[in-house]
């Protein structure tokens, strides 16, 4: 199993997101009408820049991992449940979700944990928040780049 780097992987446009978003909390006076709210409106905003400044430490960005068909960060899986559901999704950061047209799931939800080194064919399990199990197998994993190039 490959690793591009232990940090987390984001997508171009997703690091672009999150630097202007970390610029805006950054700026003073950006939120200063909350009244007897302010306190706790600012310990939220200095905890979301904490999360983005560690988010950005380390983060490989827009890099695409191995064309192996390993699972893992920055590859856009294809997955087949029990039941006979398929789904794709990113195997990315929760900061890349509502951006696009891809599903993403984290890479320690417990999908992305039970996914993570899995081959095609191979079969996963995960528990669920109810205490079940779900099964799940891979079809396929390929970088985000390429998915990209063969959805355009």
């Amino acid at each position: 199993m490959s690793t591009v780097s232990s940090g987390p992987w984001l997508t171009k446009e997703a690091h672009a997101r999150l630097v202007r978003e970390l610029a805006t909390l950054r700026r003073p006076g950006t939120d200063d009408r909350y009244g007897d709210d302010e306190i706790t409106h600012n310990a939220h905003r200095q905890a979301r820049i904490r999360q983005i400044e560690d988010m950005l430490r380390g983060a490989v960005v827009g890099q695409d991992p191995p064309d192996d068909g390993i699972a893992e960060p920055g590859m856009v899986l294809t997955v087949r449940y029990d039941d006979g559901d398929t789904e794709t999704f990113l195997l990315g950061t929760r900061d890349e979700a509502g951006h696009g047209a891809l599903e993403v799931y984290s890479p320690d939800s417990p999908l992305g944990r039970a996914l993570h080194g899995a081959k095609p064919g191979d079969r996963r399990e995960y528990l669920v928040p109810s205490g079940g199990s779900v099964h799940v197998t891979l079809l396929d994993a390929k970088p985000y780049g390429r998915h990209r190039e063969t959805a355009d």
